[in-house]
């Protein structure tokens, strides 16, 4: 029996080869079947530009290759049975401009630990530059010591990113804006406002006001209404423990309007089903609500249905569940052009701001 510096061929090896290969089995040489392409420049061809994805949202990291025109990178993960990760680059990296998709969501760890891996290994195969991109960053809520004698899990999560060796990071709504000052690399901080402004523009929702649920997401909720037009109303509350919270007032009128609620997070959806709640209250006709990534934790799903929201709108940086894929009140926004624009914009060194102008 081997160990762990050894081939995975030992006996206690959990084999999972399908999860991480590009479609099942390596194909001979000129036997890949040609990828189609949506838009923009023709990476085929180009041995220096690469895209790799963990098991965490494969499905989004093969729509960006779709938008770009590239094959998504030859991969083998495996798990020993002890849960130990196992992972091989099946293509060469050397010199190549390399991008690695994976969200750290849940489970949080896991992921976490697969991306480190993951830039390891390019790292020590001589990949010439290695940009993470991760549409959803876990631990992105504790950034900062809001009680004695806790973490700062965001700073530690950049450090260790950082420390495996990512030369630059992409990012999507960030629960807090900072998180990018805990990075010594260069990060790419990009919004799904784009793909949900269009939705909603389409949806044309009669005497429409966007509300952020509280303060820290107003800059968030005023860029969004300014794009559609709308005003502008907050929610005032306020946290009792971990995901529990209060909702004390709302700041703005919303007697006889539709409210949009837009979140960068829905996790166990109590806060969210508060809200809608509190608006109704106050006289609002209908409530809307919109959020980039759904962790959709615990009762979540089970609150959404029983609430008198009428929709919730996220985006693919986190897979659904098969529940929630079933939920008619759940649609499903891809920000996957989105990311792959900026992936090429972050290829070519060009400009990513002017992606939202």
């Amino acid at each position: 029996m081997q160990d762990h510096q050894g081939q995975p061929a030992r006996e206690n090896l959990v084999k999972n080869e399908t999860v991480l290969e590009a479609e099942a089995v390596q194909q001979p040489e000129g036997e890949k079947k040609p990828v189609e392409k949506k838009r923009g420049k023709s990476y085929s061809e180009d041995k220096r530009f690469k895209i790799f994805s963990g098991s965490a949202n494969r499905e989004l990291a093969t729509e960006i290759c779709k938008h770009i025109g590239v094959a998504l990178g030859e991969t083998k993960m495996q798990r020993f049975a002890d849960g130990e990760v196992y992972f091989q680059l099946l293509e060469n990296v050397r010199g190549a401009d390399v991008f690695v998709v994976q969200p750290t969501c849940n489970p949080v760890d896991q992921h976490l630990v697969e991306l480190l891996i993951m830039i390891d290994a390019l790292k020590r195969a001589s990949a010439g530059r290695i940009t993470v991109v991760v549409p959803y960053y876990g631990y992105a809520r504790q950034d900062r010591k809001d009680r004695p004698r806790v973490a700062i899990s965001s700073k530690l999560v950049a450090d260790l990113l950082t420390t495996a060796g990512a030369n630059r990071a992409l990012f999507m709504d960030l629960h807090a804006a900072q998180i990018q000052g805990f990075f010594n690399i260069p990060v790419d901080h990009m919004f799904a406002s784009p793909v949900m402004v269009g939705y909603f523009r389409e949806l044309n929702l009669p005497n429409l006001t966007v509300v952020s649920p509280d303060a820290g997401g107003v800059e968030r909720a005023r860029f969004f209404a300014t794009k559609i037009g709308a005003p502008l109303a907050i929610v005032d509350k306020r946290r009792t423990d971990i995901n529990v919270t209060e909702v004390m007032h709302v700041i703005g009128d919303v007697e006889g309007r539709s409210c949009l609620i837009l979140d960068d997070i829905v996790d166990t959806a109590g806060t969210l089903v508060k809200t809608v709640d509190a608006l109704l209250a106050k006289g609002a006709t209908q409530v809307y609500a919109c959020a980039s990534h759904a962790v959709l934790s615990g009762p979540a799903i089970e609150r959404i249905a029983k609430s008198k929201l009428v929709e919730l709108v996220v985006t693919d940086s986190i897979p659904l569940t098969e529940e929630a894929r079933k939920m008619g009140k759940i649609k499903v926004r891809s920000v996957a052009g989105l990311l792959a624009a900026t992936i090429e914009s972050i290829h070519m060194e060009t400009s990513v701001s002017s992606l939202f102008n």
